[in-house]
């Protein structure tokens, strides 16, 4: 049989096929080009996502402790805040970096990889007397930072000198994980004005009696997650501030300290609104309060919709607290009618010791008291004595469900 060829079109240009329907030449040709289309478009956004890594001794940073980095990581930022690809800035490990008040500016080109395997020590002197920061990020999206490295403050002579160790402003789509921070001059983490925040296996230390030293503030921020993370500080270990809703904190240990709190809110006059927090699988020793939720008289606003659930106790003194009247010994407060609303505030499955007879204490104010407060599945005794814990309520209206240890009489 003769064989005829003939012409057909296809996608890759014009090829010859034979008469007998044989199809296995065109076939070949188009997995070979396929294939080589496949293998430039990869190549293309592997160029196109590659990262940069800006390492900081690229920038003459020295890392031995004692010489002052500031300035080379300057430059790393400035350098990898403004390339359009994906960068990491690297603090790399077996180095110690020594700063003082170093910020960061946004926005930048892409997304920021900070990464801090090494580590970063405040100067062992006074150095400054303004309130700033030791290490603050403004402005700056789609930021992580991790590396399982260290920052610390040397707070034992910066109290008093400076505000906080890591601060983020500004910074939306914020991811920190797996880095330590120790010995903050005051608080230790702090996020204002942040959307969508991740926070995973952070560590916290400082001592039980350093003034201040809260292990977390979010204030003013929305979506704020903060979860398996290890806090012991002189303060809250976690503490909501006004203008924050939509946080969910869960599966934090927590001690020493002053516990998980709402607040302090409402300050001189202020107008506070915080609402949707919720915490859970918790937890908390040796703390001065538990589950807390404080504000100051005359503030006006509102604290709502709050849940603390499933949290052990452990030598915790009051470890349910919400309290009106919140005045530092120091503060001077005078007595004021106005105060922060709080309402539909859950505590469930809450279990332990507390550390002083009274276990759990609601002060609420007489003209704006506390409304929606659930109890429910409560044991809580004191630990060592045999005499059983007590409860003291004023102004607060709510319900209890189920076992409520001690017995709780709301108004």
């Amino acid at each position: 049989m003769v064989r005829m060829a003939q012409e057909r079109s296809n996608p890759f240009g014009r090829v010859k096929i034979s008469s007998n329907g044989s199809l296995h030449s065109i076939r070949r040709e188009k997995e070979t080009i396929a294939g080589v289309i496949g293998l430039w478009f990869a190549l293309a956004v592997q160029l196109a996502t590659s990262e940069t890594t800006y390492d900081v001794l690229a920038f003459k940073a020295v890392g031995d402790g004692e010489t002052n980095d500031t300035q080379a990581f300057l430059k790393t930022w400035e350098a990898a805040c403004a390339d359009p690809r994906y960068s990491t800035f690297l603090v790399p490990a077996g180095r110690t970096f020594l700063l003082s008040r170093i910020l960061f500016y946004g926005p930048c080109k892409s997304g920021i990889h900070f990464q801090l395997s090494g580590n970063i020590v405040a100067p062992n002197s006074i150095w400054t007397t303004e309130t700033t920061n030791l290490v603050a990020f403004f402005g700056v999206n789609s930021l992580t930072v991790d590396g399982g490295g260290q920052i610390d403050g040397r707070g034992a002579i910066w109290w008093e000198c400076v505000k906080n160790i890591l601060q983020f402003l500004g910074c939306n789509d914020l991811t920190v994980k797996g880095i330590h921070l120790t010995n903050g001059p005051s608080k230790h983490m702090t996020f204002y004005h942040c959307i969508r925040v991740h926070v995973s296996g952070v560590t916290v230390t400082a001592p039980g009696n350093s003034p201040n030293t809260d292990g977390f503030l979010v204030s003013a921020s929305q979506y704020v997650e903060i979860t398996a993370c290890s806090i012991g500080t002189g303060d809250d270990c976690i503490a909501i501030g006004p203008g924050s809703s939509k946080v969910n904190i869960s599966r934090i240990t927590c001690g020493p300290g002053h516990g998980i709190s709402v607040g302090s809110l409402g300050k001189d006059g202020s107008t506070a609104l915080v609402e949707q927090i919720f915490v859970s699988d918790c937890n908390i020793f040796q703390a001065l309060t538990g589950t807390r939720i404080k504000t100051w008289q005359g503030g006006k606003g509102y604290a709502r919709n709050i849940v603390f659930q499933h949290i052990n106790m452990t030598s915790v003194q009051i470890p349910i607290d919400i309290d009106q009247f919140y005045c530092p010994q120091a503060a001077g407060c005078r007595s004021r009618a106005d105060a922060v609303e709080i309402s539909d505030v859950q505590f469930v499955d809450i279990h332990g010791t507390s550390s002083s007879e009274v276990a759990i204490d609601i002060q609420c104010s007489h003209s704006v008291p506390c409304r929606g407060i659930t109890l429910n599945d409560i044991t809580l005794k004191q630990d060592g004595k045999k005499a059983p814990a007590t409860s003291n309520i004023t102004n607060a209206y709510g319900t209890t469900i189920g076992t409520v240890i001690p017995p709780v009489h709301f108004a």
